[in-house]
């Protein structure tokens, strides 16, 4: 039998709140692997609404130090821990490059000491933990997890996010289809090539060129440079024959279809020709056999 790969946003949102956009974050599923790149906000409840669910994650994959990314990773980690007395499926596993992702979550627990120590208490379980993997950050693709049985591989590159440092983006490849995930970063050739031959492109969009003008002289025009540009987007995308862009963690948030449809006539500006999709919470999409 022949699993499809599905791809779920989690959530398409950024720092500012916004009605029905969760923080950052993918599911990538095959098989029985589910695969969650980033947490932000509202992922633990995304995945039970995805039927994924924090105990049955098989490994959670983060992109780079910001809050709007990390937010979850810690009631990710405790539901799963709480979820243990039902389901025993262990600590959960989490994938991140060596120095600023790894300290977080080596400190992630620390501010819930009292919670832990209450629970423990009460139900004799044992202290939560995660099952940390880290490797250095990557200069060019580099293999950082591989499913049990072989089928499945995660590759990693660094990106170009600065001034945040250590930022990476994650090739996945099952046997039915390639998924890359940027995380943030500008749009660079880093991410282009590793997308290259890929099914499906998941990346962050800022509608910067379209809204230049109105930002000069504030901060989000220093925001907006850290960020991909979407008409800079859609000819990387078009350069490399992605045949599926999917378009996430939305600059600014659209609040509806008309401010959805510019993040695709952006894309369209530079050149793209292939399928678009502007994300919204828990769109799933199938990787093409």
């Amino acid at each position: 039998m022949t699993h499809p790969t599905l791809v779920t946003l989690t959530g398409t949102g950024v720092p500012h709140a916004a009605p029905g956009r969760a923080g950052a974050g993918t599911l990538v599923r095959y098989s029985d692997l589910q695969l969650q790149f980033d947490a932000g906000r509202g992922t633990t409840m995304r995945l039970a609404e995805a039927g994924a669910g924090a105990v049955s994650l098989s490994a959670l994959f983060l992109t780079h130090i910001h809050s709007d990314h990390l937010v979850d990773v810690v009631d990710v980690a405790m539901t799963r821990w709480v979820e243990q007395q039902v389901h025993p499926t262990g600590p959960l596993t989490i994938v991140c490059a060596e120095g600023r992702c790894e300290r977080f979550v080596q400190r992630m627990f620390d501010v819930w000491d009292d919670d832990i120590r209450v629970r423990m208490e009460h139900v004799g379980a044992d202290r939560p933990g995660v099952d940390l993997h880290t490797f250095p950050v990557p200069d060019g693709p580099t293999v950082v997890w591989t499913s049990p049985d072989g089928d499945v591989t995660v590759e990693a590159i660094a990106v170009h996010h600065e001034p945040v440092e250590e930022a990476v983006a994650y090739r996945v490849t099952t046997p039915t289809g390639v998924v890359v995930v940027s995380g943030d970063t500008r749009v660079c050739d880093e991410v282009g090539e590793f997308a290259r031959s890929a099914d499906v492109l998941v990346h962050e969009a800022c509608r910067a060129a379209a809204l230049g003008p109105r930002l000069k002289g504030t901060v989000f025009e220093t925001i907006f440079s850290y960020h991909a540009d979407s008409v800079d987007l859609g000819a990387m995308a078009e350069r490399v024959g992605v045949p599926h862009l999917v378009l996430t963690h939305l600059i600014p948030q659209p609040a509806d279809e008309a401010q959805e449809a510019s993040f695709e006539r952006d894309v369209r500006r530079g050149g793209y020709t292939g399928t678009v999709t502007v994300g919204r919470d828990l769109v799933t999409v199938t990787c093409r056999p």
